[in-house]
Formats: structure tokens, sequence, C-alpha cells
């Protein structure tokens, strides 16, 4: 089902005609008076001549601009491509992801090429690395669907970093990672992409281990019959009204010398209808990416298993179709959730957290070291945050590492709390509790609620746990930009590897 696109990455330090490419691009930034050509391998006479003409040409610096020049002789390609890559200061080192959202930027938009070859400037290891996650980001088409391209032109397949670092020992072990970051963000936009009569629960489930296919990763499923026998009433309660019946995926990742234990439990709510508390028509379509939150924690667990990482990680795929029908769950009906507790169900549009209940509770059963749960939980988060930026809610011990490695990996989180005031309000008249309550700072009322179902340690301690609502960030309905394409984005992978990657080294 899901077909990855994806880049050959590869770097040079000299000879650009040894090593020739269709597009050599080269970076000008935005500075305090006007743009600046950046360091590139063209010669002195040739940047010189380039640097005083940039006005005339248009050329700004900002991000996402890209001209396209006759190539020059001693490049070795036929086309010079200026990109922008924002704001830059003398003296100050243009970030990582400003590095990685350029060379993005650059390689989605000279689609129908074949081979570009990238000169940032590169002062370490990470900069090279950021460019080549860039490129594997930019390099991406969803055309599984078409039956004709109708002009639309194959992504980018081979990019060449030129940096003085390209001789570094670790630079393949760099480049091979950002290969892996970008086969496992692309895999999630696919996923997300997919049409609901081709993504459901099973064929869900299906693609999971079709992804997994050649990792050393052990995937369960459990069919409805297993989820009514062993009381997973959140999953069952939500995906009964649909003809397509619910699944649980559990993929596994459990290297023997595994130093951390962590769980990702994701949201995989493959259509939302709303149920009986049905949605407006109006952009309903979109409610395709409502099982993005499982195509996340899917890949990261994928991802970290092909980097080899010590760490073992499961991913919970909470997967179910929501849809009105006889046989769907009603207004004021009761579920009993996996682990006993009991929710009334007050709106049936607020099925996320349901389904999300049952997997938390089961990842608990494993004790972990730490849970970490995405979804696109709320419409909340999109007022509260906006459309790039995620929330994180939890502890302290969770959500403080998940913003610093969000940070590392170039993604937008921020960190919002859980007041207590929100829980009496998540109150029931017959059941332990209901499944909305305040509806403002609804972001934080859900997670108030899946708070609830956080099991405890061994050491009869909450395990420590983090809520990350992805409902803005997840899908992108706006113009492509940077690295970033149009719908599925495959935000918060490169944060969990990040997150697990930065747990590995404090225990080290």
């Amino acid at each position: 089902m899901v077909k990855n696109t994806e880049i050959k990455l590869t770097a040079i330090a000299r000879d650009l005609k040894k090593f020739p490419s269709e597009a050599l691009v080269i970076g000008v930034g935005q500075g305090p008076d006007g743009p600046v050509l950046l360091e590139n391998p063209l010669t002195a006479k040739s940047a010189e001549t380039l640097a005083e003409s940039l006005k005339v040409l248009g050329v700004t610096g900002a991000a996402d601009q890209l001209i396209r020049l006759p190539g020059l002789p001693e490049t070795g390609a036929s086309v010079l491509v200026l990109t922008g890559l924002g704001k830059v200061r003398d003296g100050q080192k243009i970030s990582e992801e400003s590095l990685r959202r350029a060379a993005g930027s650059a390689v989605r938009q000279l689609a129908g090429l074949s081979s570009v070859t990238i000169a940032f400037p590169t002062a370490a290891l990470a900069d090279v690395a950021a460019i080549a996650e860039g490129a594997s980001f930019g390099a991406y088409s969803f055309t599984d669907h078409r039956s004709e391209k109708n002009g639309l032109k194959d992504p980018v397949k081979a990019a060449v970093i030129f940096t003085d670092l390209a001789g570094d020992k670790e630079l393949p072990q760099a480049l091979e990672r950002a290969s892996l970051i970008g086969k496992a963000v692309n895999a999630t936009r696919s996923l997300v992409n997919e049409p609901p009569s081709h993504l459901y629960p099973e064929s869900f489930a299906e693609a999971a281990k079709e992804l997994s296919k050649g990792l050393p990763v052990k995937v369960t499923v459990w069919d409805e019959k297993r989820l009514e026998k062993e009381g997973f009433g959140g999953i069952m309660g939500v995906g009964k009204g649909s003809a397509r019946q619910p699944r649980l995926v559990k993929v596994e990742y459990s290297p023997a010398k595994a130093t951390a234990k962590i769980a990702l439990v994701g949201k995989g709510i493959t259509f939302d209808t709303g149920g009986i508390s049905i949605k407006p028509a109006l952009g309903m379509g979109d409610m395709k990416s409502d099982m993005a939150g499982a195509a996340v924690v899917l890949n990261t667990v994928l991802a970290l298993a092909g980097l080899g990482l010590p760490v073992k990680a499961t991913a919970w795929l909470c997967i179910a179709e929501n849809m009105p029908s006889g046989a769907a769950s009603r207004p004021a009906d009761v579920l009993k959730m996996f682990g006993g507790k009991t929710v009334e169900v007050l709106n049936t549009d607020a099925e996320g957290r349901l389904v999300m209940a049952d997997g938390i509770v089961a990842a608990s059963q494993e004790y972990p070291d730490a849970i970490i749960d995405v979804a696109t939980l709320t419409g909340a988060q999109l007022i509260a945050l906006g459309n790039r930026t995620a929330g994180v809610m939890g502890a302290d011990s969770v959500t403080a590492p998940l913003k610093a490695a969000a940070d590392r990996a170039g993604e937008l989180v921020w960190p919002m709390p859980l007041p207590e005031e929100l829980r009496p309000s998540l109150d029931s008249q017959v059941a332990d509790l209901a499944n909305i309550g305040e509806r403002h700072g609804g972001m934080m009322t859900a997670a108030v609620f899946l708070q609830e179902f956080v099991g405890k340690g061994k050491d009869g301690e909450p395990i420590p746990w983090a809520h990350i609502d992805i409902a803005g960030p997840s899908f992108n309905n706006g113009s492509p930009y940077g690295y970033t394409p149009k719908q599925g984005t495959g935000c918060t992978v490169r944060t969990l590897v990040a997150y697990a990657e930065d747990l590995l080294a404090a225990s080290a």
C-alpha cells in the first residue's frame, strides 16, 4: 500500500565536474542591507559577479524563494539555482533547521530533475545531516491513485551535498540516519494521504505488517473478536458503528541489549464522521488524517529498529473508523474500558480519547519507563497553537526532554499545563467519568481525560507520561513550504526518534 519515495544521498568535497548533476543549488540569505550570497564552490570571479547581480535578478534570500539561472561551465551543472535561507547575520551560524528547510524547499521545487548538488555552508556534521534530511523530505510525492500524471513531475532521485566534511569518517552513518528518518517521515505522510476507501482498520493493520518486513520487529494484531473478548471497550465502542471493524496493532522492537523501554500510543481513526454526533460536511474529507498519530508511532518504532538503537520501543496503534449507523455508540451510552473504568459518552465525536485510553492502559501493563501518546485529538489545539505547533502535556520528566528533542530535530512543540480544576468537569452522573468536560482549554481537558488511564509502575508511582496533540501540524491544507508538502506532513516522527536518542545518551 505505501510506496516509499527515497532519494540517494552522497557527499563530495571537490571536483564538481567529476560528479555532475543537473542543478547546483547555492544559498542566499537575507542580510541587514539586502541579499547575501552564502559560501559556495564557485570561483571567486563568478561569485563576485553573481553577488553584484542579486538585486537586479530579484533575489531576496527569503525562505522558499528559488531562482533558476543558466549553469556555469565550472560547475558541471546545466542549471544554477539560488535558494533563500531566510535572515542571516554576520558572525552567526546558520541554524540546522534553516539548512533543512532550504534543502527541502529546493529539492521539492526542482521536481522533474533527476539529480541536484546542494552547496550550503556546513560548519559541522550536524549541518550536513540537516541538509540530507531536508533533501529526503523534499523528495516526496503521492501519486498512487492517479491514472495519469497530468503534468506532475517525478521527485528528485539523487542529491549530492558539497561540503568540506565529505571525508569525515562519521558522515556515512549521518547520511544513513537521514535516509532512514526521511523514509519514516515519508511513509507516515503516505499513510495519512491514503483515502479512507483504501485505508481502514484492517488494511492499516496489513500496512503495518508490510512496512515492518525486513526489520527486527514483532507485529501483533487484535481483531474485533479478540478486542471484544479481552474487554477493549473504548476501541470497540468507537468502531462498532462501521462495517469495517476495529483493530489494535502492537509493534514491538526489543533489542537484546536495550537500556531503556518506551511505549508509544497512537490514535488511528481512519475516518472520523463524528459518529452520531456527526460533523459538518465542510472539511470532513480532511478526517482521513485522523489516524496520523498511529502512523507516527508505527514509523517511529520502525525507524528506531532500522537505526539499531538499544531501546525497547513498542507502538500501540488504536485503529477504528467512526461511523454513524444502527450499531454505533449513542450519546449517553456507557462504555467499559480496557482495565475496568467506565466512561459516559456525551459526544461521539470525542472518540479519539476513547480508543487511546484502551491503548494507554495496555501499554501501562508492560511497565515502560515512559509512555508517550500521539493524536490528532482536538480542534482546540489549532485554536491554542495554530497549524504548525504541536501541544505537549504531561509529566515534566517527559515533556521537558520532548521539547528539547523537538528543538534539536527542528520541529515546533509547546508545553501546556494540566490544570487540576479541569478534572471535575469530566465527572459523570452515571459512570466513572465522561468523555467531554470543560470546553475552554479543550486541548488540556482531553489530556486530563487520558491521564486518568495512565497506570502505575512497579514502584507504585504513576508511569511517566506525555500526550502530544498534533491536530494542526499533522495535515497541511495550505500551500507547500520548506520541506513540507500539502496534506500529510509526517510531523513528530523525528522528534520521537531524537527523544529516544537523547534518552539513551542520558543513561550512558
